[in-house]
């Protein structure tokens, strides 16, 4: 039973890492699915496609320090989740994780 917490905890470890790494574990997570793993999925899965989608955004304006907000904005978000994956407690993104939850649903 031990092993089996290991490797799901690595699994929802290995989705905070890049968007290649959600990839990883998604595919980790394919045939012993687990809630909490695909919980992180989906939430990692949403913040980087939504750092992506405002980084595309950002490449067209030219507001000063902005580059220097998001980065933070983002690392503060990616530790806030790999915190709940440590503590092993599900804990959603502040104001997008529930909307991560419906939009990716395709993520079993």
């Amino acid at each position: 039973m031990k092993e089996k917490t290991k490797v799901i905890n690595v699994s929802a470890i290995i989705s905070h890492i890049t968007l290649v790494g959600c990839l990883i574990a998604i595919t980790i997570n394919l045939e012993p699915k687990d809630k909490f793993v695909r919980y992180y999925i989906r939430q990692t899965f949403g913040l980087h496609v939504f750092f992506h989608a405002i980084v595309l955004f950002l490449n067209y304006t030219p507001i000063p320090f902005a580059w220097e907000v998001l980065l933070f904005i983002f690392f503060s978000l990616w530790l806030y989740s790999l915190f709940g994956v440590l503590t092993k407690t599900k804990k959603n993104i502040p104001i997008l994780g529930a909307y991560f939850q419906k939009w990716f649903t395709f993520i079993q």
